[in-house]
């Protein structure tokens, strides 16, 4: 699948227009990860964003330094390291690679920068991330009403 298809398709970009979307494509590089590949360590530095073109990851919550819980995971076309867009540019999460996985990567400051260059767009793509950030809080408030339910 061609980058602009994946970008098309993607939950942090599918709104933008055609020629917002072209402008995006010229941004991101693609990568691989292997399976049990760290793509981005908790409290770590998050440089990159990615949209999964391919694969799945596993999104974990260190709780300590031997207590690891998996809260949610991402598949195709769905984003992680959005954080590389909100400061301080921490990562929340690790995120781990189940299986091989295949990436489309963005350079969180370039996506940033955008306010100087392109306000619009930068806008558009803040816009985006939101809605990346409002949908895994969703999914944990269920999760989190699935483990707590009493009658």
């Amino acid at each position: 699948m061609d980058k602009l298809e994946v970008l098309r398709r993607s939950d942090v970009f599918h709104y933008l227009d055609e020629d917002d979307l072209k402008v995006v494509e010229k941004m991101c590089a693609s990568e691989v990860f292997e399976a049990g590949t760290i793509i981005a360590k908790q409290e770590g530095e998050s440089e990159k964003l990615y949209v999964i073109e391919e694969g799945l990851v596993s999104i974990l919550l260190e709780l300590g330094p031997t207590d690891k819980r998996q809260i949610q995971a991402a598949s195709n076309f769905e984003c992680i390291g959005w954080t590389a867009s909100i400061p301080p540019y921490r990562c929340v999460c690790t995120a781990k690679a189940l299986e091989r996985t295949k990436a489309l990567s963005f350079n969180g400051k370039e996506l940033r920068n955008l306010v100087y260059t392109n306000p619009r767009l930068c806008a558009a793509i803040a816009g985006g991330v939101a809605y990346v950030i409002s949908q895994r809080l969703r999914a944990a408030f269920t999760q989190l009403m699935g483990v707590a339910y009493q009658d």
